[in-house]
């Protein structure tokens, strides 16, 4: 099972691991799109206002500028550990067993406007760049990765649930791949979509699945796995997939 994750555009600080080795990461196919683009990010940085604009920026994240200066020679941390927020706040590796940390690594890997995708355990730094950006000189982010990353994806021999925000899903789209929408229920029945708390929900499903023994083969057997777990999940029989939590 392949859980992909939508990133965050906090990050975690530091890390202790050595500089950015793009051909060590997974997938090594994607290095030369992967050098592309960081090139630039790292060249565009040299240019403050530019880089303001290019990236959604205000002067008072122009720290977020100087990490980008800084790719190739920051110092690097396991994914999971880099990306921060309400997802990974509820996905909470940090509090994992080593067993359910292992599985995790396996399973865990997280769409990247920079990277494409990374696994869990891929050494990555602190950057800025979504999938929305527009780099200067460059086609957009979706026209340069769909073509690159989704034969990748495409060639996952295993189920894969798709829990990347839209605008992640779109630079290379999973045929098959399970999907979740959230649904909060109001104790009168009508029902609303999860806007806030729509990440943390999508955490608690990736924490689940990240750490269970279980090894769901099919869309039955992962819709059997939620249920057992006490989730309110609705499944019309096709790959989406509706999780109604309690509203107010």
């Amino acid at each position: 099972m392949l859980i992909l994750l939508p990133p965050s555009e906090t990050k975690a600080p530091g890390g202790d691991g050595a500089p950015l080795d793009l051909a060590a990461l997974t997938t090594p196919e994607l290095t030369p799109l992967r050098t592309e683009l960081t090139e630039a990010l790292v060249t565009l940085a040299d240019d403050v206002p530019a880089s303001r604009a290019a990236l959604g920026l205000s002067p008072k994240q122009d720290d977020e500028i100087t990490r980008n200066a800084a790719l190739w020679t920051s110092p690097t941390r396991p994914a999971i550990e880099r990306y921060t927020g309400v997802l990974y706040d509820a996905l909470e590796v940090s509090s994992m067993t080593r067993a359910q940390r292992a599985r995790a690594d396996r399973r865990l890997a997280v769409g990247s406007a920079l990277f494409g995708v990374v696994r869990a355990a891929d050494p990555i730094p602190a950057y800025r760049l979504s999938a929305t950006s527009a780099l200067p000189g460059l086609p957009t982010l979706r026209s340069l990765w769909k073509p690159a990353l989704s034969p990748v994806l495409a060639a996952v021999d295993d189920l894969v649930v798709d829990l990347r925000s839209g605008s992640y899903a779109a630079l290379a789209p999973v045929p098959g791949a399970v999907t979740v929408d959230v649904l909060s229920e109001r104790p009168d029945g009508t029902r609303a979509v999860v806007s806030h708390f729509n990440k943390a929900h999508k955490g608690r499903v990736a924490r689940l699945l990240a750490g269970t023994t279980a090894e769901p083969d099919g869309v039955v057997a992962l819709r059997r796995l939620l249920r057992r777990a006490g989730l309110h999940v609705e499944h019309d029989g096709g790959t989406a997939f509706t999780l109604v939590v309690p509203g107010t």
